[in-house]
């Protein structure tokens, strides 16, 4: 091994061996899987008392799929797997390669693009609507950075099939009922609707695709409307960007209302488009129908400026805040237009990603523990004197009491072995003497 501690030689390979995981990627410590677990089975546990059941997708999609699926600016970021075999030899004696022949695969960036393909090949099978959970890792080859991997566990929930903003309605009283079993209060929703956005943007002159102005809001809480006002002006008239960067001041020094933004969007003497109206009046339901349950435990407000990232939304957007944390906690939307893409059959559906890795993040900081965790206990024996038949009736003795145990063969400083467990949540030890029925449990850190 190197004296860096990080590298280790072989004889075999020209490059050290690496022990540290790929840029990006971590591995994830017993506390912190520990408390991952919980944090999952409390999640399930909620989701399925509101009638969602857990799907699995392959890691691996087809990377037609993953392009076609208006992911936004995560198209940029998709790791491609390289062809094999026989397709690979064939691209390879082609003189004039291009990128796109190479790769035939990709592993996802979100789960949403698997779910909408595995609804269509399995709806046969599937009770309809479909209410699916689904929790697992994505990858996004973005730069690294604090709170940020290129590995990271999504936890969706999603219901196909349903036109109406019930489902909304559902999926964000289910995403906060699984945030306040963990714990959290007093958050906040923001919700907005694409229609709204798009109102807004044609309302100030803009003309042509949204999709990069929709990108450039999206930037708002990073760089500001200064910031997003830089960037459009680059592309765009501004006469027109002035008029948006107007209404998103207004909207941030202001509590917006769908009424008052009704009206500022309303032209003198003409009446609302009915699509316009419909978004309205459904953000209204929505609200309405949060409200009805939160109970004042946490509360939704209507937010013009938010966008969310994926092209795919074409209704209700919302995302989830907490004091404290200027970072969304999670976020979804309405995504009506995606089955038909993939089957041509036109399904309704919308959905919800709890930001699992923040949540165990704020956990972290915060000291949290896995609310039903077994007391650990430490069974120390002496490795030339006990039967191993001895140690394992003492460890089923005390697991019938109700600890979680671990035998360990004792070590000539049993002070800093005992510090060992104490730091790794041990809370009792028993120095095991040969005796089954003579088992003296002392707590750990006592004098």
């Amino acid at each position: 091994m190197t004296g860096s501690g990080t590298q280790m030689k072989t004889n075999e390979s020209k490059e050290p061996l690496s022990l540290a995981p790929p840029r990006g990627m971590r591995d994830l410590l017993p506390k912190e899987t520990a408390l991952r677990d919980w944090a999952t089975r409390v999640i399930l546990e909620t989701y399925e008392q509101f009638g969602f059941s857990r799907i699995e997708t392959p890691a691996l999609e087809h990377l037609q799929n993953l392009k076609g699926g208006e992911g936004g600016e995560n198209l940029k970021l998709i790791y491609e797997v390289l062809k094999r075999g026989e397709k690979l030899e064939k691209v390879l004696e082609s003189p004039n390669i291009e990128r796109d022949q190479l790769a035939d695969l990709g592993l996802r960036f979100d789960l949403t693009v698997p779910l909408v393909r595995y609804f269509c090949s399995n709806q046969n099978d599937l009770l309809f609507p479909t209410k699916a959970i689904q929790i697992g890792s994505v990858w996004r080859a973005e730069a690294p950075q604090k709170g940020r991997f290129r590995q990271f566990t999504q936890c969706d929930i999603d219901i196909l099939g349903v036109k109406s903003e019930i489902a909304e309605t559902e999926l964000l009283a289910a995403s906060s009922a699984a945030l306040l079993n963990l714990g959290f209060s007093d958050f906040q929703i923001r919700i907005n609707d694409r229609r709204l956005l798009t109102a807004m943007v044609a309302h100030c002159g803009f003309t042509g695709r949204f999709d990069p102005i929709f990108i450039a809001i999206d930037k708002l809480d990073k760089i500001g409307v200064e910031g997003v006002e830089k960037e459009l002006l680059e592309k765009w008239p501004g006469e027109s960007v002035t008029a948006l960067c107007q209404l998103l001041r207004s909207s941030q020094e202001q509590n917006a209302d769908l009424t008052s933004f009704a009206t500022a969007l309303q032209k003198s003497g003409e009446n609302l488009s009915q699509e316009l109206s419909d978004a309205l009046k459904s953000l209204a339901a929505i609200i309405d129908g949060v409200q009805s349950t939160a109970e004042g435990k946490y509360d939704i407000v209507f937010d013009p400026t938010l966008v969310r990232g994926m092209g795919y939304y074409t209704g209700p957007i919302f995302e989830i805040g907490m004091k404290g944390y200027s970072y969304s906690m999670g976020g979804g939307g309405r995504y009506d237009k995606m089955v038909e893409k993939f089957s041509g059959r036109d399904v309704p559906a919308c959905g919800f990603s709890i930001g699992f890795e923040r949540i165990i993040g704020v956990m972290m900081d915060q000291g949290a523990k896995p609310k039903d965790a077994k007391e650990k206990l430490a069974l120390i024996f002496d490795p030339n004197r006990d039967k191993t038949a001895d140690i394992m009736k003492a460890a089923d003795k005390l697991r019938k009491q109700g600890f979680s145990v671990s035998a360990h063969p004792r070590k000539k400083d049993m002070t800093k072995q005992l510090d060992a467990f104490l730091q790794h949540d041990f809370a009792k030890f028993v120095a095991f003497k040969g005796d089954v029925d003579n088992l003296e449990i002392k707590t750990l850190g006592s004098k």
